[in-house]
């Protein structure tokens, strides 16, 4: 009895073919959890396709990824002066968003980041000046540029490379390959349109892995099924029960990342009632599981254990049985499965 991740295989491989017939120049990524997969099957997958080239997120995963995949393995954390030494051969390429970074990775092959609109971290315009004698002690694989996912404000994506393009080329800094991120398909040849002799590269990880929804699915198996009545009391706080029904042990708990939920992003007025009303009812102890039975959302009858979510299902629902499975929306970057299963 375990929390499955079900693989469509062919559907997902072929969701992977179409995203890499739109970027030539891949870059897939593989960070965190692996989008859900692993490090090790992902891998697998970047070997399957072709691509010379895989990015992880830190040093560590570097470390990792390094027994499982045979090519270029690019680190999108930008190295920093100080930082934990990890052992790692030559085919790894270190971020970089610092003049200071640069001088402290001589004879390293380095990416280095400049500071888009997302303002997180980047060599800024007035620093371009400083990078023409630090770039001579290091292997230069290009310039990459981090943009953001929403732009509220109604500008350009391709603009703001562009303009990122020309600071380069007026800097006389070396425009051979850019590693770009969150751009369309149709954004990206733009750009190569209009600079032919640089060589635009994709950073891409959800939309390769998570694209295709229907690929992909998480079912929790029922381990057991209690009736209640309305008033009995139950679980490790001995709530009572608000009416008639069933006490449902499904497998999927906090340690696979059930009940945890990323904050998110709310833009308009329904979205942001739906968010009020959910809190308002977390407070009285009511909060919807990812757990699907007969078609709906079903209530954590308490918060989750560790490896176990119990459930109410009202009496006016079917009964689940022992051994079936409930369909369970998951975020996969913070699922951590019990068994895979390719279909």
């Amino acid at each position: 009895m375990a929390l499955t991740l079900y693989v469509d295989t062919a559907r997902w491989r072929a969701h992977q073919q179409k995203v890499i017939q739109q970027f030539p120049a891949i870059v897939p990524v593989c960070k965190g959890n692996g989008y859900g997969f692993g490090h090790d099957r992902l891998a697998e997958e970047v070997s399957g396709f072709g691509s010379e080239i895989i990015a992880v997120g830190t040093t560590y995963e570097a470390a990792r990824m390094k027994d499982h995949f045979g090519g270029d393995v690019l680190v999108l954390t930008p190295f920093r002066r100080g930082e934990e030494p990890v052992p790692l051969p030559d085919r790894v390429i270190r971020s970089v968003s610092s003049v200071e970074g640069v001088h402290g990775l001589v004879g390293a092959r380095v990416v280095i980041e400049v500071m888009s609109s997302m303002k997180r971290h980047g060599v800024s315009e007035q620093d371009l000046p400083l990078l023409h004698a630090a770039i001579e002690d290091v292997r230069l694989e290009g310039f990459a540029l981090h943009l953001p996912l929403d732009r509220l404000d109604g500008s350009d994506a391709v603009e703001e490379v562009i303009t990122w393009m020309d600071r380069l080329r007026a800097a006389r800094l070396p425009l051979h390959t850019m590693f770009v991120s969150h751009l369309k398909a149709d954004e990206l040849a733009r750009l190569q349109q209009q600079f032919p002799q640089t060589r635009f590269r994709a950073r891409i990880g959800t939309r390769l892995w998570l694209g295709d929804h229907e690929a992909t699915e998480y079912r929790g198996s029922v381990l057991d099924v209690t009736r209640v009545a309305k008033g009995d009391r139950f679980g490790y706080r001995q709530q009572k029960a608000a009416s008639d029904g069933y006490l449902v042990v499904v497998a999927g708990g906090t340690s696979h990342g059930v009940g945890l939920e990323a904050p998110k992003a709310l833009h308009g007025v329904m979205p942001r009632a739906k968010g009020v009303a959910r809190a308002g009812l977390a407070t009285v102890n009511r909060n919807l599981s990812p757990f699907v039975w007969a078609g709906k959302q079903r209530w954590f009858a308490e918060p989750p254990h560790m490896q176990v979510s119990i459930l109410f299902v009202p009496s006016d629902a079917p009964e689940p049985k022992v051994g079936e499975e409930l369909v369970a929306h998951l975020r996969h970057t913070t699922t951590q499965y019990d068994r895979v299963v390719d279909l």
